[in-house]
C-alpha cells in the first residue's frame, strides 16, 4: 500500500531531463488555451498532423477530466470548422445517439433532458457544451454535422420499432413473424439498465434471445437494398449485438469489434469524415491491449482503433489525450491524482513542463518512446493504489499518432 508520504512525493512536480523530454520540448506545439470558444489560430499546425485522415480518434485517458474534455471540444471544433468533418461518432449507444442527433440537427428537445438520456459518464456540463455548440453550428449551416452512437450496450425499443416499421412497408407478409420474434426480447421501456439487471439476475440463457434477434435480422437482410433497408438492418444489428454481448459476459473485445464495425458502417453510409470521441483504450491502435483496472480482472482485447487502423491504414488518425496530475472525482468526492511513475510512457510529457500542447509522434522519436511500456488509463480508481490503473501491451508510438497533453486537471462538472 502506498503511504501518504510516497503519494505526496509522487504528486510533487519536479522536471527531469533526458532524450524524450528534450524531444518533447523541441517538437511540442503549445496550445494557447483550453477554452473551446476561443479562436482556433493556435491549432493551425494540426493541419499537417491531420492530413487526409478520414477518421480521427479522440481518446481520453480518463472520462472524468474537465480539461481533457475542453481540449477535445476545441479539436472537435477544429475538425468540423477547418477540416470538413461532418460526423461525431461517440462512445454511446446507437439508439441514444439518435436522440442526441435529433437535437443537434433540428433543435428539438430540451438539451439538459437529452444529456441526461446519455450514459452516466457523459452527463456533464462539458458534454452539454459540446452538444450546444453542435446545435449552434448546425443552425447556421446547411451541411449538418451528425451525431452517431457507435455502441449497442443499451439498445432501446426505438431500434425494434425501426425494424418493424421498415418490414411493414417493404414486406408486409413477413411483418407478423418479425413482430413475434421481437416481442419475445424487446425491452419493456427505455430503462434498458433495469432490463439488463433483470436479465443478469435471472441468469437467463441468452441463446433463445439471440435466435429471435437473428431471425428478425435475417428478414431485413433479405429485403431489397436501399438506404432505408440499410438503416433498418443497422438497427437490427444492434439488437443482435446487445444479446450476443450479454451472452459473452460483456466481453470488451466483442464490444470494440462491433463498435468499430458500426463506425465504419456509418462512415461508408454517410460518406462523412468522422471524429471518434471515446476512451483511449478504445481509440488507440492497440491490437493486443491489456487494461489493469482493479479490482476487476485484467482485460485483454483488440481495441476498436486497431480495427480502424487495419481498415483505413494511415487515414485513421489516433490522437491520445494525457494529463500529468490533478484531481478527479471518486465516489462523488475529489481525489488527488499523482503524476505517473517515471517508468510510464506518458511521464515525459509532463516532465516537459508545458501547460498544454500537441505533439506528433510520427516525427522521428527517441527509441525510449518506441518501447512497450505502461501508460495511465483510469476508469475505476482506488487512491491507495494509484499506479495500478494503466494500459499496456504496446508502445505509445504504436497506439497514438498524436498526443495532446495537459499538465493539471480537475473533475468534470456533472449535471445535477
Amino acid at each position: 500500500m502506498i503511504t501518504h508520504a510516497a503519494l505526496a512525493a509522487a504528486t510533487a512536480f519536479s522536471l527531469t531531463t533526458g532524450p524524450v523530454v528534450d524531444w518533447v520540448k523541441e517538437h511540442a506545439v503549445p496550445l494557447a488555451t483550453i477554452d473551446p470558444a476561443a479562436p482556433l489560430d493556435d491549432l493551425a499546425p494540426l493541419a499537417r498532423m491531420v492530413g487526409d485522415a478520414k477518421v480521427v480518434g479522440l481518446g481520453e485517458s480518463t472520462h472524468g477530466a474537465r480539461e481533457e474534455a475542453l481540449l477535445k471540444h476545441r479539436l472537435l471544433r477544429y475538425l468540423v470548422e477547418k477540416r470538413g468533418f461532418r460526423t461525431i461518432a461517440w462512445e454511446e449507444d446507437w439508439t441514444t445517439g439518435q436522440l442526441v442527433d435529433r437535437y443537434v440537427v433540428t433543435g428539438k428537445g430540451d438539451l439538459d433532458a437529452v444529456v441526461k438520456q446519455m450514459t452516466t459518464t457523459w452527463q456533464a456540463e462539458e458534454v452539454r457544451d459540446v452538444l450546444r455548440w453542435l446545435r449552434a453550428y448546425n443552425a447556421k449551416h446547411a451541411d449538418k454535422v451528425r451525431f452517431v452512437g457507435v455502441e449497442f450496450y443499451a439498445t432501446r425499443p426505438a431500434a425494434y420499432d425501426a425494424v418493424i416499421k421498415h418490414v411493414a412497408k417493404a414486406a408486409p407478409a413477413k411483418l407478423d413473424a418479425v413482430r413475434e420474434h421481437l416481442a419475445e426480447i424487446r425491452p419493456p421501456s427505455d430503462d434498458v439498465g433495469k432490463y439488463l439487471r433483470e436479465l443478469f439476475e435471472s441468469g437467463r440463457d441468452m441463446k433463445p434471445y439471440i435466435a429471435h434477434a437473428r431471425a428478425a435480422y435475417d428478414v431485413v437482410k433479405a429485403l431489397p437494398d436501399s438506404r432505408a433497408q440499410a438503416l433498418a438492418l443497422h438497427n437490427a444489428r444492434q439488437i443482435v449485438s446487445f444479446f450476443e454481448y450479454l451472452d459473452r459476459k460483456a466481453d470488451t473485445g466483442y464490444r470494440d469489434q462491433q463498435s468499430s464495425r458500426n463506425l465504419r458502417w456509418w462512415q461508408r453510409f454517410s460518406g462523412d469524415k468522422v471524429a471518434y470521441w471515446a476512451a483511449s483504450a478504445h481509440t488507440a491502435n492497440a491490437p493486443d491491449l491489456r487494461l489493469s483496472l482493479p479490482p476487476a480482472p485484467e482485460r485483454r482485447f483488440a481495441s476498436a482503433g486497431s480495427h480502424l487502423r487495419r481498415w483505413y491504414g494511415p487515414r485513421y488518425l489516433s490522437i491520445g489525450f494525457t494529463f500529468d496530475h490533478g484531481t478527479l472525482k471518486v465516489g462523488g468526492k475529489p481525489v488527488r491524482i499523482p503524476r505517473p511513475p517515471r517508468s510510464f510512457a506518458d511521464r515525459p510529457f509532463g516532465d516537459a513542463g508545458i501547460s498544454q500542447y500537441a505533439i506528433d509522434l510520427r516525427v522521428k522519436t527517441p527509441p525510449q518512446l518506441n518501447q512497450p511500456k505502461k501508460m495511465r488509463g483510469i476508469a475505476n480508481y482506488d487512491p491507495k493504489r494509484p499506479f495500478d490503473y494503466y494500459m499496456y501491451g504496446g508502445a505509445i508510438t504504436q497506439w497514438f499518432d498524436v498526443i495532446v497533453h495537459r499538465q493539471s486537471v480537475t473533475p468534470l462538472r456533472m449535471l445535477g
